[in-house]
């Protein structure tokens, strides 16, 4: 996948730094959009799905981590790598158990700051042109896109995610708690078994409206598995 069909989201409240994050990832080929607040960010993240997001701690109004944290209860699973000028241990501790996967303190250098978004996102696969097949269902990860038997299906990001997590997985019992940790996170308040339930229930009348493919099968006392 080449890195112009990357795109990397970029939440810095400091105009200088912004321009030269985006100065440094236009000229390593990524599509960069650039925001100095988090005030419009959400409303992007609903239309476009960005590779990778890197957030400043320091944002007016709201912390990074807690902004980072309030996205990942609403189902999005984006890397992000953050940029701070804490670098107490707690501070890095705070920043991970928000959902962070990666971690910079400033001042910081741009070559490595580079180094870090090309192993994320080959970790996350959007570098590579990954697709999942399982019986007549394709997923593609990157652009959150499915179809069964050439036709599109239109899927919420958190039953994507639902259904990735168990074509990753295929004819293995999954658990409730393994569901929960892999899709919803340990962040979501008022997560109950029910929560589980109703997602798949919906995203079964969506891959499978007839009920005679059998995609996913419930396992009595113990979770699901894609049959």
């Amino acid at each position: 996948m080449s890195k112009h069909l990357v795109e990397i989201v970029v939440i810095e409240d400091e105009e200088d730094i912004l321009e030269l994050l985006e100065y440094h990832l236009s000229k390593a080929g990524y599509a960069v959009t650039g925001f100095l607040s988090t005030d419009r960010v959400e409303q992007f993240l609903e239309e476009e799905s960005p590779a990778l997001m890197i957030v400043d701690r320091n944002l007016p109004g709201v912390e990074g981590s807690d902004f980072v944290a309030y996205l990942r209860e609403l189902g999005y699973s984006t890397p992000v790598i953050f940029l701070t000028a804490k670098d107490q241990e707690e501070d890095l501790v705070e920043g991970f158990r928000a959902g962070g996967d990666d971690y910079m303190t400033k001042p910081f250098s741009y070559k490595e700051l580079l180094m870090r978004i090309e192993a994320l996102l080959r970790r996350s696969g959007a570098l590579s042109n990954d697709k999942v097949k399982y019986r007549d269902m394709l997923l593609e990860p990157r652009q959150q896109r499915l179809t069964i038997a050439g036709t599109p299906i239109e899927l919420s990001r958190l039953e994507f995610k639902l259904l990735l997590t168990f074509v990753k997985n295929p004819k293995q019992v999954l658990d409730r708690d393994f569901l929960r940790d892999e899709v919803w996170g340990d962040n979501t308040p008022d997560f109950n078994e029910k929560t589980i339930n109703v997602a798949i229930n919906r995203l079964k009348k969506k891959i499978d409206p007839t009920g005679d493919k059998d995609y996913i099968v419930p396992v009595r006392g113990i979770g699901y598995k894609l049959s």
